[in-house]
């Protein structure tokens, strides 16, 4: 999609779709504060990959809202709901991103929602209800967190910075890949590298200057599309872990301050080919 085909959305149009991705975010959370308050039970989607009745009931939610405002838009989600990423108009959704952490009590997850025009991202919002932390962007009009102006950090350099990653499904050479690199970033004498769990809220972390690169081997568009934008938004770089434009499809995602993402790059690509040579992902 061109510039100008953004340039050419309805304002009263788009300005729906971030009311209804708003009020959508809003819902799920409050399934999901809910469980967190009451507790939930979790099971296993396979290979440490979890989902509660939170995570199912939140989507419900989401989508139930979305599907008030737009009946006929595509709905892309975690737990069920299948579109192209392509699409005229897609909503992409996760509905408790970090479920892991929230399995464990752990305060560290997000309702995640992006509206997207023929697979770029276009309005998203991340909101952790627990913290109360509000993150929203819209293509063109900036990123805000919790209503402020967001920009990214101004390091300049790898050994100025702490880096978040995280880890996919696979605890094989995707695994190895990533704990590869993450120990060439500590030979760049990066501040620190964490795991925080939930990678909607790290590319947010990333826009408002807490984190100066995360990155992951393998995602699902329902873990970045709304954070992506964010970071753009905020004046940060986005690509895939090899340097490319991101699809909205499983890839490997960088995100960065754009001042060090080319030295970020120099060590994800290291390692590249021995994270992509495992399983492809969980459905």
């Amino acid at each position: 999609m061109s510039d100008k085909d953004v340039s050419a959305l309805d304002s009263g149009f788009m300005s729906e779709v971030a009311s209804v991705a708003e009020a959508a975010a809003r819902a799920g959370g409050e399934v999901v504060s809910k469980y967190h308050r009451t507790g939930v039970e979790i099971r296993s989607k396979g290979s440490y990959n979890l989902v509660s009745d939170a995570d199912i009931e939140a989507e419900a939610a989401v989508v139930g809202v979305v599907r008030a405002a737009f009946p006929g838009h595509a709905i892309l989600a975690e737990e069920g709901h299948r579109a192209d990423g392509d699409a005229e108009d897609l909503w992409v959704i996760d509905p408790l991103d970090g479920t892991n952490n929230f399995a464990h009590g752990v305060p560290q997850f997000a309702v995640s929602v992006a509206y997207c025009r023929r697979g770029r991202p276009m309005c998203g919002v991340v909101f952790n209800p627990v913290s109360g932390e509000w993150f929203a962007a819209r293509r063109g009009e900036g990123a805000y967190a919790n209503g402020t102006r967001a920009r990214v950090g101004t390091e300049g350099a790898l050994n100025e910075i702490i880096v978040s990653l995280g880890f996919y499904y696979d605890r094989g050479a995707m695994m190895e890949a990533t704990l590869e690199a993450a120990g060439d970033f500590l030979r760049e004498e990066v501040h620190g590298v964490r795991r925080m769990g939930c990678a909607s809220l790290d590319l947010c972390w990333v826009g408002i200057g807490r984190f100066g690169a995360y990155f992951e081997y393998m995602l699902s568009p329902w873990d970045f599309a709304a954070g992506a934008l964010f970071v753009e938004e905020a004046g940060g770089r986005v690509t895939t872990c090899g340097g490319g434009p991101l699809a909205m499809a499983p890839t490997g995602v960088l995100a960065t301050n754009g001042a060090v993402h080319g030295a970020a790059l120099e060590i994800l690509r290291r390692y590249l080919d021995k994270a992509e040579g495992r399983q492809q992902p969980i459905g």
